[in-house]
């Protein structure tokens, strides 16, 4: 039986949140950051500079784009109620990736922070939800 300390210990090996993405990526150490929705989605709005495989073209495309399977890489769908980051960190552990996380809260949870999105008309912010942080 997993002890609590081995549970929150692996945990946080295998999940990031937006807060902990964002701070790495502006201290250059960000991991690729992956978006694995659909174009439409995608189109909608998405977190900068990640890359657009959506979940079913992985097999395909991702060994191109990521060939060294030691690579940090942090996978995100929609938000809380979507498992679509689950199933693609699975299918990459599965081919053999050994560092993917998913991040907590997906695109909805980054761009509730406030942390910048992308969409077709540019880069921008949303205003941060006073559930998501402390207002000061």
């Amino acid at each position: 039986m997993m002890t609590a300390e081995e549970f929150f210990l692996a945990s946080l090996a295998f999940k990031t949140d937006p807060s902990d993405l964002g701070e790495a990526r502006m201290r250059g150490e960000g991991p690729v950051v992956v978006d694995v929705r659909n174009q439409a989605a995608w189109d909608q709005g998405h977190i900068p500079g990640a890359l657009h495989i959506p979940r079913a073209e992985m097999p395909d495309r991702l060994p191109a784009l990521i060939p060294e399977q030691s690579t940090e890489i942090v996978l995100y769908c929609w938000g809380p109620g979507c498992n679509g980051s689950t199933k693609a960190a699975l299918d990459l552990t599965r081919v053999g990736y050994t560092s993917v996380k998913e991040l907590l809260g997906g695109y909805e949870y980054w761009a509730r922070e406030g942390l910048a999105i992308e969409t077709a008309k540019g880069r921008t912010r949303r205003p941060v939800d006073e559930l998501t942080a402390p207002v000061s």
